[in-house]
Formats: C-alpha cells, structure tokens, sequence
C-alpha cells in the first residue's frame, strides 16, 4: 500500500518536472524574440524621387547701383592761407585766425541784421487783477463783519418778522454799511463804464479814466439825492419817513453791487452768446432790483404817512426815472451822439 502510493507521487514529481521547464524555455524563447525586434539605427530613410526641384532660376535684372552725390558736403578749404609759423600757438591772434577761417561757422562773413518791431500787446490783466482785487474786498469784508452780513440778507429776503428790530442793528453799525456803499460805487461805476463801451459811447480809448468818471458821477447822483432827501424830510417834518426811504435805498445798492459781482466778470472777459447772456441776465437783475425797492419803499412809507399809490408813483416818476432819462439824454449830448 505504501509502495502504491510512492509510485504515484513518484509519477506526478516527474511530470510537475517536465511542465516547470518547458514554462522557463518558453519565457527565455520570448524574451530572445523581443530583443531582436529592436529597430536598427543604421537605417538610412530613402528620399522621394518624385520632389523636382525648379530648375528655372529668375535673376533680378535691376541692378541697385550706389547713390553718388554730386554736391560735396565738405567746406571748401582755404589753399591760400597757411599758418605763420611765428606766432605762438596759444596767442590769441592765431586762435582769431583760426575761426575767421572755420569751415563750419562763418566767423567772417557779413553779420544779418534782423530788425524787430516792438510788440505791443492789449489783454485784460489788469481787469483781471482788479476783479482779483474786488473779490478780495469783498471776502475781507465778510469775514471782517460777518453779523452785519447775516442781518442784511436777513432784512433783504425777509426771512424773519423782526424787521424793525434788524434795520436799528443795521444802522447801529455805520463803518460796514459805509464800506459796502463804497463798494456798491465801485461795482456800479465799472458795471456803467461796461455799459458804456458795449454801445460804444465811450468818446476816447481809455477805460480807466471812463471808470473814474463813472464812479465820480455815480457818487454825485446818490449824494445830490441823499441830501435833498435830508432836507425834504426836515422841511416837511418827515424825518422818520426819510430816513426809512434812504435807508432802503442803500440797503437795495449794497445788495445790487454783491449780486452785479459775477456778471460783470462774465462782462468782461467772455465773448459771443454767454457774453449777451450774462448781460441780459444783469438787466433783468438791476430791473427786478429796483422794482423791488419800490414795494419795500412804499411799504415802509405808507405805515408812516398816508400816501396814494398814484401819488407814490408819481414821485417815482419825477425822482427815479427822470433823472435817469436826462442822464442819458445828456451823455448822448455830451458824446455828440444823435437818435
């Protein structure tokens, strides 16, 4: 039993055998047959025998030849004049010399006289300082005085019910409404002299002195009526409603001569359309002005003397706009100006 049995294993060792080695012969056949696959690097790749070359060869016939330029561009050199040996070489003679003869710069040659006219130039720089000049006033005077500025806008827009009690402030304070009276003759006098040279009344080319006479007839007008104001109000015993009417007056210029400020810069240095914008726009400004003081006026009057509105045109008719008239009429006189 145990000899059967070791002749079976016996037999199946010899056959495990066999199969071991033809698996390890196979292997070793496969790996010689992958080896000899490689590709070989001694290979020449053959060309293609179809690819013709163009044999026909088009040679530019144009031949680029060089520029030569006729003109030399080398000075011509002076062959009659040769250095005198017995001059030192530093001297300044021969240092003259030398750049009389300079090929490059003409030392030597006639000098070109260039005769220049003196260019006389007419801008507005000193309008424009002026105006610098006007805004600076008018800023000191405002951060100088600032209560008197608050109670005259104050009283001239009604913004309050305290009327009576603004207006004896703004009369307690004499040295800010004088300087801003001051600055109202300067802003209306320039504004007229604008006036003036847009309708070309202007009888001689000299703004300036057009200004002054502005501003000293300005100055004259509003004194006259300032004292005949005075005196009508002492002769009719109407002090009080005198007083009301000039106080009105010059609060309605103080006012006038701060709002014309930007229109008369527009004035002065724009042209064409915004030009005549800006002056219609001052017309309409200087019109709306005086009407309105013409109801603050009456309104102020009236609650001290019993007056007619018709009568109260009446004056504004004999006293506003007469006066006016005859000042026109007489420059238009004076200008030798007929229409």
């Amino acid at each position: 039993m145990v000899g059967s049995h070791f002749n079976i294993f016996a037999a199946q060792s010899f056959y495990l055998n066999r199969f071991i080695l033809f698996v390890f012969f196979f292997f070793i056949a496969a790996g010689v047959s992958f080896a000899q696959n490689d590709p070989d690097s001694t290979t020449v790749p053959i060309a293609d025998s179809l690819i013709q070359k163009d044999s026909i060869s088009v040679k530019d016939s144009l031949i680029l030849l060089p520029a030569i330029d006729s003109v030399s561009k080398m000075p011509r050199k002076d062959t009659g004049w040769t250095i005198n040996p017995s001059i030192p070489f530093f001297h300044q003679t021969l240092s003259w010399q030398l750049l009389e003869r300079h090929p490059y710069f003409g030392f030597s040659a006639t000098p070109v006289i260039t005769r220049l006219e003196t260019r006389h130039t007419h801008g507005k720089e000193l309008l424009f300082y002026f105006f610098v000049f006007l805004l600076l006033i008018y800023g000191f005077l405002r951060r100088a005085f600032p209560k008197y500025f608050n109670d005259l806008f104050r009283y001239f827009f009604r913004t309050t019910l305290k009327q009576r009690q603004i207006s004896e402030q703004l009369r307690e304070t004499p040295l800010p409404s004088l300087l801003l009276n001051i600055f109202f003759v300067v802003i209306g006098g320039l504004y007229i002299t604008f006036l003036l040279q847009h309708y070309k009344l202007i009888p001689f080319d000299n703004f300036w002195l057009m200004f002054l006479y502005c501003i000293l007839g300005l100055s004259t007008i509003y004194l006259i009526k300032f004292i005949g104001l005075k005196i009508s109000g002492w002769l009719f015993n109407m002090q009080e409603a005198a007083n009301s009417y000039i106080f009105i007056v010059f609060i309605i210029n103080k006012m006038l001569g701060i709002l014309l400020l930007p229109f008369l810069i527009l004035l002065a240095f724009t042209l064409g359309n915004i030009y005549f914008i800006g002056l219609t726009l001052s017309w309409c400004l200087v019109a709306g002005m005086l009407l309105y003081r013409m109801i603050l006026t009456f309104a102020a009057v009236r609650n001290q003397v019993k007056v007619n509105p018709f009568h109260f045109f009446l004056y504004i008719c004999a006293f506003e706009i007469a006066p006016l008239l005859l000042i026109y009429k007489g420059l238009l006189f004076f200008f030798r100006i007929t229409t």
